[in-house]
């Protein structure tokens, strides 16, 4: 059996992954719900024509997503990190993004 060095292992990179992909997630639907319920946004997000708004919706969330991981990872990257807490609320997160993206549970945050 090998011995071990000594260092502790930390969870922290990988809680960083699991959180900030989730926070992606519910940014994605946060912005695709705001897209379709303003005008201006919707005009704002368009950044390639034949895809409208869903263009700039998937940009944006994708820089939210590597920011995030990048400080959280920068934060934790030297701990140990409760991952029921970390997975609970990734779950809320990605659920919340998932429902915001299915389109008549944002017809009903609408009223239409």
């Amino acid at each position: 059996m090998a011995e071990s060095s000594g260092a502790p292992i930390t969870n922290g990179p990988g809680a960083a992954a699991i959180l900030a992909a989730a926070g992606g997630c519910f940014v994605l639907g946060v912005l695709a719900l705001a897209a379709d319920a303003v005008a201006p946004l919707a005009g704002a997000l368009k950044v390639w024509k034949p895809t409208g708004p869903l263009s700039g919706v998937t940009d944006v969330a994708i820089v939210i997503w590597l920011v995030l991981w990048f400080v959280l990872n920068r934060l934790w990257r030297a701990r140990t990190v409760s991952m029921a807490r970390v997975n609970l609320a990734s779950v809320l997160l990605f659920v919340g993004g998932v429902l915001l993206t299915f389109p008549p549970f944002m017809d009903l945050l609408q009223g239409k």
